[in-house]
């Protein structure tokens, strides 16, 4: 396959995945499957029968830069290498490649969160979690790590970091990673930490709502506040959000402990739907000195994973809905999807993502321009 403009081939991608198979015994060649079973759930495929007679009817146009010795991979064989091939290997694959695609644009801002794959569960197990990185800007995931069950995103971030190019990004994390080595990480990575501040956190948070109150009182210095608000109309609704950046930090016991905390920061939403007035806060930290109307960009910005990446996952690639069982071949499964949204995100072409599944699938040369940037594909 010809290097894809600007990101790299494929093959060179994937250079360092071993091959789980007994040698010699391996009718179909790796590069092939993983190639194939890209570009079906590029185009709209949704399990490995789909991936099988997707292929089997483009064949001669995977025969274009595919070798496909003995043909088209059964589904049963596409189930068994994918179950068989190491997540976090393929994962560094996978991930290689959109990289490379995410540095064109910058990743300014990252998001980390988790999403259970509710048709995972199986008799003696329950759902798979993931959690993953996701390039706000960029609209890109840059990684992901399985956990079994949300309780262990604790565990599982730090090991999602270790993925990542934190080199000046901002990180953003819900309150189940406000957690003191998690900080610590990201500070170490070169990047900085927005983490939102629950119940979880009480002496921080407590900390936080009282300096707050003080800065709302004018207790403090005026060069220590700032804030930002912004206004939305529409839909029989009004909402109204500011966002107050407090730099005085004497009121947050163990401050020293949190690594380069420079900020807490409230984010108020007052919101007026048919003559009902509702409000609710919300508290953070963070770790770099910006004005108040990047840092509530940043949190408009976390909360996009849902409508751009969880949303898009089960509505446009039907997540929900798998029951791809084993471990290890949903976790790669569930890569693929995030990894062909990558590329369908990156494409200017004004349709939905699941029109653009499916023009991927009734034109050849549109699912090419997909994986190259150009419709002339040559052989790997």
């Amino acid at each position: 396959m010809a290097a894809i403009t600007s990101v790299g081939s494929i093959k060179r991608s994937f250079r360092r995945l071993k091959d789980p198979r007994v040698v010699g015994r391996s009718r179909h060649l790796l590069i092939d499957m993983i190639v194939i079973a890209i570009c079906g759930v590029i185009a709209n495929c949704d399990d490995w029968k789909d991936i099988e007679l997707f292929a089997k009817n483009r064949l001669t146009w995977f025969k274009r830069f595919l070798k496909l010795p003995n043909g088209i991979p059964s589904h049963d064989t596409f189930e068994r290498l994918f179950a068989r091939l190491d997540p976090r290997v393929f994962t560094q694959g996978c991930l290689e490649w959109l990289r490379a695609a995410a540095d064109l644009v910058g990743v300014g801002h990252i998001a980390i969160d988790g999403k259970t794959l509710c048709g995972s569960a199986s008799s003696t197990l329950g759902p798979l979690h993931l959690v993953s990185a996701w390039a706000t800007q960029a609209h890109l995931t840059l990684g992901e790590v399985a956990v079994e069950g949300k309780s262990n995103e604790i565990t599982a971030i730090p090991k999602l970091l270790e993925l990542l190019d934190l080199q000046g990004a901002l990180v953003t994390i819900d309150a189940i990673g406000c957690q003191k080595a998690i900080a610590q990480k990201i500070v170490a990575g070169g990047g900085d930490y927005l983490l939102a501040v629950k119940g979880n956190q009480g002496h921080l948070l407590d900390g936080i709502q009282a300096t707050v109150q003080r800065a709302l009182d004018g207790e403090l210095p005026k060069h220590q506040v700032v804030s930002h608000t912004k206004t939305a109309h529409g839909h029989g609704r009004q909402e109204r959000r500011t966002c107050t950046v407090v730099t005085n930090l004497d009121d947050i016991r163990d401050r020293a402990a949190w690594k380069k905390l420079k900020a807490v920061i409230m984010c108020c939403r007052e919101r007026t739907v048919n003559g009902q007035q509702t409000l609710e806060a919300h508290y953070f930290i963070g770790s770099r000195r910006q004005a108040a109307y990047k840092y509530a960009a940043a949190l408009r910005g976390h909360w996009g994973i849902e409508n751009n990446l969880h949303w898009q996952l089960d509505v446009s690639f039907r997540e929900d809905a798998s029951r791809i069982q084993d471990r290890n071949a949903a976790e790669n499964f569930a890569l693929l999807r995030k990894l062909a949204l990558g590329l369908h995100k990156q494409h200017s072409a004004k349709l939905s993502i699941a029109r653009k599944r499916k023009a991927a699938a009734l034109d050849p040369d549109f699912l090419a321009a997909k994986l190259t940037g150009a419709a002339k594909l040559e052989k790997v």
